[in-house]
């Protein structure tokens, strides 16, 4: 299983798994991706039901190009391998783990699902979100092919930091740059984590332009409002898309030609620029296929 697919993974979108109103919603937004919750969203009094609605939701194939994950309860709960069984049942496009701080776990997990007859498509999607994951982010976002997408939590994180949600996520920068270092290292996608106050948008889009700044895939969203702006943002916009083909068409003209320098509006053009240029593309072609 691998990550060469620029499938876009601008928005995604937690969903309470309790909620039958919720879920049939879900099928109408235009989130990228929706993580169907049965951890927080879900009371502990309502974790066996949720498990089923969830199931039924996950495998409907009602959700159209969306791509369709299920949030477990994490390892250790009296509800993990209840979850892991109905998920692999199910076989939606992703399990995702919380808690996830070694690569240990996400083998247990692996073996979990396979045991209990996960298709192969179904990835896993690990959520790290302590300082032990943040440390070991590499061993993993290594530890599995299965393992194909890393999840910021980052409530949890400066909750385990004992820091403060503020502006600029200065906090919380070690922890995302480690985590991002893991993912590009080992070829894995990486979405940043939430935004807490639903009613912020001028706050929410900073930090989405921080996130893809940072170089995230895409962004965790706990509320609808949140889908649009997130899907703008971390889209390529048109000055990007004309100048990648403007760097792609120049570097091959030069090879034509001959020419060891190319420039493109006064700058230097090497391969890394054309890779760059190539890479946006191929996602903005996935996203107008949306």
């Amino acid at each position: 299983m691998s990550n060469a697919s620029p499938r876009p993974r601008r928005s995604v979108l937690y969903m309470p798994g309790a909620n039958e109103r919720a879920l049939e919603k879900a099928k109408s937004l235009p989130a990228d991706a929706l993580i169907l919750d049965l951890e927080d969203a879900v009371a502990p009094d309502a974790k066996a039901d949720a498990r089923k609605r969830v199931a039924a939701a996950a495998a409907s194939g009602e959700y159209g190009h969306r791509e369709v994950t299920i949030r477990v309860n994490g390892p250790g709960t009296a509800w993990h391998a209840d979850d892991l069984r109905a998920a692999a049942e199910a076989g939606p496009d992703a399990v995702v783990v919380p808690k996830v701080d070694s690569a240990e776990t996400v083998r247990e997990v692996e073996r979990a699902l396979e045991a209990a007859g996960a298709p192969d498509r179904t990835a896993i999607w690990a959520m790290v979100e302590t300082p032990r994951a943040m440390l070991d982010a590499r061993a993993v976002a290594a530890a599995s092919e299965r393992l194909t997408v890393l999840v910021m939590g980052t409530n949890d994180l400066a909750k385990e930091l004992h820091a403060e949600h503020v502006p600029g996520r200065a906090p919380l920068l070690t922890g995302l740059s480690l985590a991002l270092l893991a993912a590009r290292e080992t070829g894995k996608v990486i979405l940043d984590g939430v935004y807490n106050d639903v009613k912020d948008l001028e706050g929410f889009e900073a930090e989405c332009v921080q996130g893809r700044q940072f170089g995230f895939d895409g962004k965790t969203l706990i509320h609808p409002a949140q889908v649009e702006p997130c899907n703008r943002i971390f889209a390529p916009s048109p000055e990007q898309v004309e100048r990648s083909r403007r760097i792609i068409e120049a570097f091959e003209e030069a090879a034509r030609e001959g020419r060891g320098v190319v420039t493109v509006d006064g700058r230097m053009i090497e391969n890394l620029h054309v890779e760059e240029a190539r890479r946006i593309l191929a996602l903005a072609a996935a996203v107008a296929g949306r």
